[in-house]
């Protein structure tokens, strides 16, 4: 009777190491993107601020002024 219990045990957690090691195959690899994106989306407005003026463009060419000195 306890050799049945021990065998039962057994081969359910054989079952679940072949269903954990197939769902994890099946798993879609994660979307670079998008993934960033939920992790920004879950920062506060104050520490997304800095991540966003670093993405801005630069405004250092709006006046024409390239860097160059050369007059």
């Amino acid at each position: 009777m306890i050799a049945a219990v021990i065998v039962g045990i057994a081969a359910l957690g054989a079952l679940a190491a072949v269903f954990a090691t197939v769902a994890g195959r099946n798993r879609r690899p994660t979307d670079d993107i998008a993934s960033f994106r939920r992790q920004i989306d879950a920062l506060s407005p104050e520490a997304r601020r800095q991540t966003s003026d670093r993405m801005k463009p630069s405004e250092h060419g709006a006046n024409g002024d390239d860097g160059d000195d050369d007059h």
